[in-house]
């Protein structure tokens, strides 16, 4: 039975995690959960698999709920509450699925444990990249991506030698707004631009997705999960999803990962790695589908994924405030405090006004996100 900490339990990709959990009931056990906000199904779920210790994001929402808990259930709050999850407990393996930056400290606390990491929470390596990957190396744990594209690029590169890879390329839905003109993009709402058309996501991951900034944020990722320049790296639209991302090697063969867009897919491997079990997720039909898609990146009608590749060459705290901007923006924009194309160049103001670091400590990342995010409050 492997053992799991779930940080970030009621977002998309922890309600996820614990379906495929659900699923296999005699393999996993849950030893820790954390969850933001959202105390109700946070109750339920501590009920159905009564983890050992459990964190909120607030004290009030802490003694909110513990009158409420299961008996045996340790309950903490804030990133104290997120480090306790991650790595106070007997878990072998810790899913990061907490959205944004947040996550970073309970990550490298988990790593510092010797705890193997599913890795959901793209933030931690667009933050602070190269303190993560060093620490893993250190300590010898093993980080398995969980979102679909990086899965798919892992299971490409399986049982091949790194020096023979020519490109590794990204595929992208195009988001929401994939068929409309930039002067289109001015009057869209927030209501059209939650409306992926092939993934089920939250909020900020769905406007990112609109925005391509999520795809900038996984190029970052990729860089650092698989050791390849930013040069080595591409991104090419693909509207049906179907074909997650694909690695081309030197000899000129392609090899990609195929399957329905259904997280639980990539989930599962990187819960079962490296065996394969049955999965809930609908089987793919290519008979079905009849022809797929592709089309060139247009960086002007996409300039989020511009920033993104320059930021990552920069690197540095470039990376950091590119994503802090970004987490700001989208909250201004989901509370209609802002246009939905002032998300691009809010983030490209924050960018102008930041003196990049080259190689920040752990202070100095945090310091820079705590920078852009109070001057992304305030233009």
């Amino acid at each position: 039975m492997k053992k799991l900490a779930l940080v970030g339990s009621t977002g998309s990709i922890g309600t996820q995690t614990l379906d495929v959990v659900d699923k296999y009931p005699e393999q996993f056990q849950i030893e820790g959960l954390a969850a933001g906000s959202n105390v109700s199904l946070f109750l339920e779920q501590l009920h159905r698999f009564k983890p050992k210790k459990a964190s909120v994001g607030t004290k009030q929402l802490a003694d909110e709920l513990r009158p409420l808990l299961p008996a045996g259930v340790e309950l903490f709050y804030g990133e104290e509450g997120l480090v306790e999850v991650a790595a106070g407990t007997d878990a072998d393996m810790v899913v990061t699925a907490v959205m944004g930056s947040v996550g970073l400290r309970s990550t490298l606390a988990a790593i510092d444990e010797g705890k193997t990491i599913g890795l959901a929470n793209k933030e931690t390596l667009v933050t602070a990249g190269h303190l993560v990957t060093s620490l893993a190396k250190k300590k010898g744990v093993s980080l398995l991506p969980i979102d679909s594209e990086h899965s798919a690029i892992f299971q490409c590169l399986n049982g091949e030698h790194r020096k023979e890879v020519q490109q590794i390329t990204l595929t992208a839905s195009g988001g929401s707004f994939r068929h409309l003109t930039r002067d289109e993009l001015a009057s869209v709402t927030v209501e059209d631009a939650l409306r992926h058309p092939n993934w089920s996501m939250g909020a900020k991951i769905t406007i990112d997705s609109a925005t391509m900034v999520n795809k900038g944020l996984e190029v970052i990722e990729a860089h650092w999960l698989f050791d390849a320049p930013y040069d080595q790296i591409g991104v090419l639209l693909h509207p049906e999803s179907i074909i997650h991302s694909y690695v081309e090697f030197v000899d000129g063969s392609i090899v990609a990962q195929l399957g329905s867009p259904d997280m639980r897919v990539p989930i599962q491997y990187a819960l079962t790695y490296p065996e394969r079990w049955p999965s809930p997720a609908k089987r793919l039909s290519l008979a079905e589908l009849g022809s797929l898609h592709f089309k060139e990146m247009d960086y002007n009608r996409f300039p989020c994924l511009r920033l993104a590749f320059e930021c990552g060459r920069i690197g540095g705290t470039a990376t950091t405030v590119f994503n802090a901007a970004n987490e700001v923006a989208v909250a201004r924009f989901l509370n209609r405090d802002i246009s939905f194309l002032r998300i691009e160049s809010l983030i490209e103001e924050v960018l102008g006004k930041h003196d990049v670091q080259a190689e920040p400590d752990l202070d100095s990342i945090q310091a820079a996100d705590v920078w852009a995010r109070e001057l992304a409050v305030r233009l």
